[in-house]
């Protein structure tokens, strides 16, 4: 049985023996000994960022990833890698961003401000953040100071320099008016006696973490913002004596740490003034007839595009969009990171039901091509695979597809479409009503299309929306099924795959070097079977005048990747990839439908049926949703 209160009791007394308590001058012998515990907030708040890692991506050693950024150096962030997938260029905006203000660059007086459509993350990112500052190490700070600034403080002007060249620091930032008045009427300006003491961040009690939400505009008052004058106390002090003060404001609060403002452009304008100081002069005003306070916190701000653009369009807020360093949070749009951000969703909810194979991803497809911009190069499903750094090569021909002229051609993609939170709320309802603990694509797919009929959009956007799900998506999935069902049905799927290339590479690469094959049993040279090829070649449409450019391709595609040091098997050439595979489906479609359309089956075609039964469940299906499925296929693939 636990002992509660012990484990309470020692709890605290741990914690009270961790912090510190002690005079300024005992603080000078510990920042002696380790002057890295001073930093100004952007630095600390770099080096806690990168502080779990950083991981190089060479992009030349992964095909894929090739494919996707090109040669571009990839910097992934253990912080963020296990939350955030999907917006690799934005983290490093973000950590760019932290990094040259650390090194004390313009940035280290700028605001960083997030812009996205709505359900992006961008909500999501600042409260990592603020997490990240909850969870440090505890400062060293001025005891009873309200805004918990930096001791340091206390140095007086003309020592600070032989200071700084004994501890390798530069100082930066005067005495709040409150600390201020005590050290001449408290301590009698012996300022090494003023008390020092260990503090750490809090969101909760907003130590070190301000929040700013959007204000009402016909009740605005900048107390939110700087704090206010103690009225209560009015009778007793003058109105200039720094007693009055009650330094409680976001930016008072967010001091040393971090001042996020949600929805920042909501704000009329005038409320905002408070940030050109903060951010260029590195100060703030204080309440009533005080001078100004300096500050040193990270201001984090975000909102939707909408409002940005009708924030920038005023050239009377210049003095704002100047101070403001502006980072772009679209939507994922690489199918495979899609995937991962709605498993890590489930992961954190409570539900437990079954989920058949493909069912996350048809919704993370609908969700990516709800967000792509129409290209006249590609169709919306072509464009998802090749963002999703699948190779993918125009038929009957080695030309790719490059991804870098599909991105110039929509500078604006990601930025609108279906946001993450409406498909999540899709699939919770699914999962919600389901009466066998198993949900599949198919059940899926009629509760997105539900969930886009019920929706405050366009009839345009509808159609277009439901013309994905009932047409695209539908296809696509009837692509995967049958592939899945025939793989099922065929043992040895890979090696028939795999001997139907090699066949076909002998027999192409002899006609194109118009040379004999030899028999491998006999001996005997024979000319390349033309009948055999064109059984491959007519499988994706290609002519018999066609034909002999698509072979000469083939054989040059495999000789450019033997010499660039690839493997050659038979998913390296999309096209024969895709022929082969319908070569192979066809030759068995026929038994396969007839199996599974059966109700009344023959010994040898119930033993068939069990084992391709039992191949599906080895592949991620339950019995539920095996027997959903199949029936689903029985009626609706290899329809004459």
């Amino acid at each position: 049985m636990i002992d509660f209160s012990k484990l309470i009791l020692e709890d605290r007394k741990e914690r009270k023996a961790a912090g510190f308590k002690g005079t300024f001058l005992e603080y000078l012998n510990i920042l002696e000994e380790d002057h890295t515990i001073y930093q100004l907030a952007h630095e600390r708040m770099y080096r806690l960022l990168v502080k779990s890692g950083v991981e190089m991506i060479r992009t030349e050693e992964d095909a894929r990833l090739m494919r996707i950024y090109g040669r571009d150096i990839i910097k992934k962030y253990n912080f963020f890698k296990h939350d955030f997938y999907g917006i690799d260029y934005t983290l490093m905006k973000i950590i760019r961003y932290f990094y040259s203000a650390a090194m004390q660059g313009e940035e280290a007086r700028q605001v960083l401000y997030l812009v996205g459509p709505v359900g992006a993350g961008k909500s999501s990112l600042i409260d990592a953040i603020k997490r990240l500052l909850e969870d440090s190490e505890p400062i060293y700070a001025l005891e009873g100071c309200p805004m918990r600034e930096e001791p340091l403080h206390l140095i007086p002007k003309h020592l600070r320099k032989s200071l700084e060249e004994a501890l390798d620091i530069r100082i930066e930032g005067d005495l709040c008016p409150v600390c201020k008045y005590r050290l001449i009427n408290e301590f009698h300006g012996e300022y090494e006696k003023f008390p020092v003491v260990q503090t750490d961040f809090s969101i909760r009690s907003r130590k070190g973490i301000g929040v700013v939400p959007p204000v009402d505009p016909n009740n605005q008052d900048t107390s939110v913002l700087i704090g206010s004058i103690d009225i209560s106390k009015m009778d007793l002090y003058p109105e200039d004596d720094p007693r009055v003060l009650s330094l409680n404001g976001a930016f008072n609060a967010g001091n040393r740490g971090l001042v996020e403002f949600i929805e920042v452009f909501k704000n009329d304008v005038e409320y905002l003034h408070t940030m050109i100081t903060a951010t260029q002069e590195k100060s703030i005003p204080s309440p009533g007839k005080n001078a100004m306070i300096y500050f040193d916190g990270v201001i984090l701000a975000h909102s939707n595009e909408a409002e940005w653009n009708k924030f920038k369009s005023d050239h009377t807020n210049e003095a704002i969009l100047d101070r403001i360093v502006k980072v772009e949070v679209p939507y994922c749009l690489e199918l495979n990171e899609e995937i991962k951000i709605y498993k890590k969703m489930l992961k954190h909810s409570n539900f437990k039901s079954h989920m058949a194979p493909h069912t996350i991803e048809i919704a993370s497809m609908f969700a990516i091509l709800s967000r792509l911009t129409p290209s006249t190069k590609v169709d919306p499903l072509t464009k998802l695979k090749i963002y999703n750094g699948e190779e993918i090569i125009e038929k009957g021909t080695t030309k790719r597809i490059d991804i870098l002229e599909l991105k110039e051609e929509a500078d604006r993609e990601g930025m609108t479409g279906l946001s993450t939170r409406f498909i999540s709320k899709a699939i919770d309802t699914a999962l919600s009503e389901s009466e066998c603990d198993c949900i599949n694509p198919i059940g899926l797919m009629d509760v997105l299309a539900r969930e886009v009929k019920e929706m405050t959009v366009s009839d345009e956007g509808k159609k277009k929306y439901l013309a994905f799900l009932q047409d695209t998506i539908k296809k696509e999935y009837h692509k995967m099924l049958e592939h899945e069902v025939t793989k099922a049905f065929i043992h040895g799927y890979k090696e028939q795959a795999e001997d139907l290339f090699n066949n076909y590479l002998d027999h192409a690469e002899a006609y194109a070097n118009k040379t004999k094959m030899k028999d491998a049993s006999t001996g005997e040279e024979l000319s390349p079977d033309e009948e055999f090829m064109r059984s491959i070649e007519e499988q994706l449409g290609i002519t018999q005048a066609g034909a002999k450019g698509f072979r000469q391709d083939v054989t040059a595609y495999m000789f450019s990747v033997i010499r660039n040091g690839g493997k050659v098997d038979y998913t390296c050439y999309e096209p024969l990839k895709e022929a082969i595979e319908k070569k192979l489906t066809s030759s068995v479609r026929e038994l396969s439908r007839i199996i599974t359309q059966s109700k009344v089956r023959n010994r040898e075609q119930s033993v068939k049926y069990d084992a391709m039964v039992d191949e599906m469940k080895n592949n991620g299906y339950c019995d539920h949703c095996c027997n959903v499925i199949l029936k689903y296929a029985a009626n609706n693939l290899w329809k004459d």
